[in-house]
């Protein structure tokens, strides 16, 4: 590992592609794909800064998974690998939830589609479970660290707790009892060289501090570009609201897409009527089976909410709902990053994002049970404690073999992710044809 040199830029570009394009799953697959891609197989980051940035990026508001992407590649090369890891993350699924949402305004359901990522989200639920394991395994030690994740997992799951007062709890649990936390909420160090970046940090110190002022730069322009639109369009109709509304969402979607998703489908479904509470949900259906974020859902809103203008503004209403979406994004990490990572060896505030990573564990946990349930079962129903329990009768027997399949890819034959997915979304794609004839 000490030969290995630091990676390019072009290298970099060139996972990070890679990494927008099979980010299936949410931000629980999403971030395992990740966590797989930089620090296990190519030990460019270590478990204990990947965690340190993900701690961070829990804490904003926005998808977490794409601002991980851009923390991480802010660190490695800078404003450019930052703006390059985030769009990457993001272009592929938006690319293809234009299309998908291009499509269902014509035509309505696309079966074939459906039939194609049906596989995809059962071997998807095995990544989440696979990840769920390894991140707790490494995070977690001691007997507080998991107490901490089981609680937030409960108050997530069974009591639906606002997620940040959930992770803010933690955080000043951690703050408080720094020791309990200690080597902990990152886990140990694996044995051997030093990841590259941290060598690279340790030969540079002061390069975060280098970087610190281009950040800066960065961030505020990002807040330059995200308000632009929405001050240029404030009095022209559909998309002056367009912008508006979903900014507020970039600065209130704290827990991801799921947290938000109540109130954007009240807003849009019945303040502004720009789609059905069913094109909602199928809107999130086609989210869910497209790389990246599943924020991209709102994506598919501006694309209808705009649709009764003609073709060009449906395009238009898309892409001004992906800019004032994640401009933001870039915003909260270029300005926050580089005073992040001054925390990096304080004791007490180390401890506090000790307890933030092991509440995110515990949120990883309720994020894999709320897919797994979808994908396993076929019906839902209001339970105790007004949680939406699976109807047993509708276990769906197709999508449980095929995580089965997708296990012995994974854990079995050792396929790796990309072959796993591959197997599973052709398997999905015979079943259902199959089903159909």
């Amino acid at each position: 590992m000490s030969d290995t040199p630091f990676p390019t830029f072009a290298q970099a570009v060139k996972v990070w592609f890679r990494i927008g394009c099979l980010s299936f799953g949410g931000p629980a697959g999403q971030i395992a794909l990740m966590h797989r891609e930089v620090v296990d197989e190519r030990a460019w980051v270590s478990d204990e800064r990947f965690l340190h940035a993900l701690n961070f990026c829990t804490l904003l508001p926005g998808p977490e998974a794409q601002q991980l992407a851009t923390y991480l590649g802010w660190l490695m090369h800078g404003v450019k690998g930052g703006v390059a890891a985030g769009l990457l993350f993001v272009v592929p699924g938006a690319l293809v939830m234009l299309g998908l949402s291009a499509i269902y305004a014509a035509f309505g359901q696309v079966p074939f589609v459906d039939a194609l990522f049906f596989g995809l989200k059962a071997a998807v639920l095995v990544l989440v479970v696979e990840a769920l394991l390894r991140v707790a395994k490494r995070a977690l030690k001691g007997s507080i660290p998991w107490v901490v994740a089981g609680l937030a997992f409960v108050c997530l799951f069974l009591l639906n707790l606002p997620f940040p007062v959930v992770v803010l709890a933690a955080g000043l649990l951690g703050y408080a009892l720094p020791t309990a936390f200690a080597g902990g909420g990152h886990g140990k160090a694996k044995a051997g060289p030093p990841a590259l970046l941290d060598a690279l940090l340790a030969r540079e110190p002061g390069r975060i501090g280098a970087m610190a002022a281009g950040a800066r730069r960065a961030g505020l322009l990002a807040v330059a570009l995200w308000l632009w639109p929405v001050v240029l369009l404030a009095d022209v109709p559909v998309f002056g609201d367009i912008a508006w509304f979903f900014s507020k969402m970039a600065v209130v979607t704290f827990g991801g897409a799921y947290a938000v998703l109540a109130y954007v489908t009240q807003e849009a479904v019945e303040h502004y009527h720009w789609v059905t509470a069913p094109e909602m949900l199928a809107g999130l259906g086609l989210a869910e089976t497209t790389p990246g974020p599943l924020i991209l859902v709102l994506q598919f809103v501006g694309f209808l909410a705009a649709w009764p203008l003609g073709w060009g503004a449906a395009v238009a209403g898309s892409l001004l709902t992906i800019w004032v979406t994640f401009a933001p994004c870039f915003a909260w990490i270029f300005l926050g990053a580089p005073y992040v990572e001054k925390l990096h060896d304080q004791p007490r505030l180390k401890g506090a994002l000790a307890g933030v990573t092991a509440a995110v564990v515990g949120v990883i946990a309720n994020l894999a049970l709320w897919f797994g349930l979808r994908v396993l079962f076929q019906q839902m129903a209001p339970g105790p404690l007004g949680l939406e329990l699976p109807v047993p009768e509708s276990l769906d027997m197709h999508a449980l073999l095929l995580a089965l399949l997708a296990a012995v890819c994974l854990f079995r034959l050792k396929l790796g992710v990309v072959k796993t997915l591959g197997v599973a979304a052709l398997a999905g794609l015979v079943v259902r044809l199959a089903l159909a004839a």
